[in-house]
């Protein structure tokens, strides 16, 4: 049977699907975050790890069973809508384009600040031009992108492990030094690392290009987000057994600076075009998550109606996806969004409460209801954990969405 102009074609299979998802979590997070996440807990750091491992493999379950429920592009924009009403999907729809707008220009701005320092901003434009323009493209293209730019960030992090463990400067005592920050500061901690983790929803939001999503996403989604634990688990201790939870605190390229003082000057170039290369596939999956967002939220009428049209031969929405790589480019030469990340954490954060709350309505059996709940608090719990700036503008930012919701309810009824 033909498609009609406004459906996309499914061409992704399981492996493709647990690549994308890798492609979004293993990326420029685990070079960045564990310095931020040493500073507000020391080696309380892996604790925080484990907590939003947590609450992320809740997360994904839910996401899991949802998206194989309702297979449509938009994620929890649509679960909202059909489990809980039309304002929280909206919320929830509201929240991941904002914040994951504000993350898409915080990767570029990694590519430009690892490639050309000096011409960050022109670089960070370049990036979202181009990837955007692959993104137009066809999807078979992203995920053969994506599968590349994988393979070599997961080939620089395995270095960087190896390095690191095996160099006269590797102190496993270095792991049990205390936790400084308390209990705080663990959350603190694993909300900042959260960033990191957040990129397996990208699967759920391409829900209607993804063959046979009802045993595709299920499978996909927790095996994207188990390998990518145990990524960061091994990367996390070996950089921590070498600088110590101060020198990490202190380290603005933790990563760089842990092969550097592990004896290992020469792969330093490395562990910068892997940073490179892996900030350039988170944004390749952000925008191909922020545009299916918004085509979901254009057909429902939320946004312009345009931005649903879907290209007809290419097969994508690729009016959402100009408009997004628009405004992503606009931020990225204009703007400083590295202290975004926690605001992207706190947007996030919202997105995957709305989807507990609506994976919470699809059994009353108590056994099922347990992760959706488990994962509900812990959002919570961590986005208010969140340094107190990034609590009060992601608050703000929601604010604004929920008034422009009723706003435009007033008019329709006026």
């Amino acid at each position: 049977m033909a498609q009609s102009g406004s459906e996309l074609r499914r061409t992704l299979g399981v492996g493709d699907a647990v690549v994308i998802g890798l492609g979004s979590m293993v990326g420029a997070g685990i070079f960045a975050a564990l310095g931020p996440a040493a500073r507000a807990a020391g080696s309380g750091l892996l604790l925080g790890l484990a907590v939003a491992a947590v609450v992320a493999y809740c997360n994904a379950m839910s996401s899991a069973r949802l998206a194989a429920l309702y297979p449509a592009s938009g994620g929890t924009y649509v679960y909202g809508r059909e489990r809980l009403g039309a304002f929280w999907g909206y919320l929830a729809g509201w929240s991941f384009i904002v914040g994951k707008t504000a993350s898409c220009a915080a990767m570029a701005l990694t590519v430009g600040a690892y490639v050309w320092p000096g011409q960050a901003h022109a670089v960070a434009v370049g990036a979202v031009v181009a990837l955007t323009a692959v993104n137009y493209g066809g999807m078979h293209k992203s995920a053969r992108l994506t599968r590349v730019i994988v393979s070599v960030v997961l080939a620089v992090l395995a270095s960087v492990v190896v390095v690191c463990l095996g160099s006269d400067a590797f102190d496993a005592g270095r792991l049990d030094v205390g936790v400084s920050g308390g209990a705080g500061g663990v959350l603190q901690a694993a909300g900042l690392l959260f960033f990191a983790f957040a990129g397996y929803a990208r699967i759920a939001t391409l829900g209607e290009e993804v063959r046979d999503p009802a045993r595709t996403i299920p499978r996909a989604i927790p095996t994207a987000l188990g390998v990518a634990l145990v990524v960061y688990a091994a990367v996390a201790v070996a950089v921590l057994s070498v600088l110590g939870p101060e020198g990490l605190g202190r380290a603005s390229a933790p990563l760089a600076d842990a092969v550097r003082t592990a004896g290992v000057p020469g792969l330093v170039p490395v562990v910068r075009v892997g940073a490179a290369v892996a900030a350039l596939g988170s944004l390749l999956a952000l925008i191909l998550g922020v545009s299916r967002t918004t085509l979901a939220m254009a057909r429902d009428g939320h946004l312009l109606g345009s931005l649903a049209e879907v290209h007809p031969r290419f097969q994508v929405p690729h009016r959402a996806e100009l408009a997004v790589g628009a405004v992503v480019a606009a931020l990225a030469a204009t703007v400083d969004v590295r202290g975004a990340i926690g605001f992207s954490s706190f947007g996030v954060l919202a997105y995957y409460a709305v989807a507990n709350a609506s994976a919470w309505t699809l059994s009353s059996a108590p056994a099922a209801r347990l992760v959706p709940v488990v994962g509900l608090v812990g959002c919570v719990t961590l986005a208010f954990a969140l340094p107190a700036l990034s609590v009060v503008v992601g608050a703000a930012v929601l604010g604004v969405g929920v008034a422009a919701y009723g706003v435009r309810g007033w008019r329709r009824t006026a």
